[in-house]
């Protein structure tokens, strides 16, 4: 991920990236988020020599981009035969979301102790995006923006290595939001939590931001029967 300090030009960024010149870990990353964003679906036949192609660049990085997606559990890759994209794993997506709630009430509590509104300005930047890119119906960059306002508080607390941890295991919690994400009445639900966790974390409330971050990351979770049965075909039956 590009990073330039500010989050409204790294969002852009972010949405160019497949339009530039790529090298590996590049591809890797134009690919996982193309996944993440449902584009390549689950179950989605993938073809190393097609998106060569595509990339402008020979099949070697987009086999090693393949490999990385593979440890992350994002594709399956059949030797001599084909690469698909994996299906949703919802036992895989509750894991890692008990690892972001763990971390995410950490962070509120450090930040409302700190009793330092500045290390909140960054994240209030990105909800004023996020509110803006809602109004203009545009979900991909909204999500986007998500994804920055969580970082931006964990990088406030101190704890931005933690987050890029935790972030790199989350395709398949982060496929499930994507789905959930048009459902009616989501969106204003994620502005209003981000703005309750802000406020309490200004208010130096640490109780008060728990329960603001534990209602806000369980959302998704709670309505996994609801999403499995609207998407059968996007989940791996076995693992959920």
């Amino acid at each position: 991920m590009t990073s330039t300090g500010d989050p409204a030009l790294t969002a852009e960024l972010d949405f160019d990236f497949e339009r530039r010149p790529l090298a590996s870990q590049s591809i890797y990353g134009s690919l996982r988020r193309r996944i993440v964003d449902l584009r390549l679906r689950p179950g989605e036949l993938v073809s190393r020599a097609q998106l060569a192609s595509e990339y402008g660049v020979s099949q070697t990085p987009v086999r090693d981009a393949f490999f990385q997606l593979q440890r992350e559990g994002l594709v399956e890759i059949f030797p001599q035969s084909r690469t698909v994209v994996a299906k949703i794993n919802v036992a895989h997506a509750r894991e890692t979301q008990f690892l972001r709630m763990a971390l995410e009430i950490e962070v509120g509590k450090t930040l409302a102790a700190a009793g330092d509104p500045s290390r909140t300005a960054r994240a209030r930047h990105v909800l004023q995006l996020q509110i803006r890119a809602f109004e203009e119906e545009r979900l991909e960059r909204f999500s986007a923006l998500d994804r920055y306002f969580h970082l931006s508080l964990c990088e406030a607390a101190g704890h931005p290595a933690l987050w890029h941890m935790i972030s790199e295991r989350s395709g398949h919690i982060d496929r499930l939001r994507a789905l959930n994400l048009p459902d009616p009445g989501k969106v204003n639900a994620i502005v209003a939590a981000h703005g309750q966790i802000l406020d309490a974390i200004e208010a130096g409330d640490a109780a008060a931001c728990e329960t603001a971050v534990r209602q806000h990351l369980s959302g998704t979770l709670s309505a996994v029967r609801v999403i499995c049965e609207r998407y059968p075909d996007y989940f791996d039956a076995a693992a959920g």
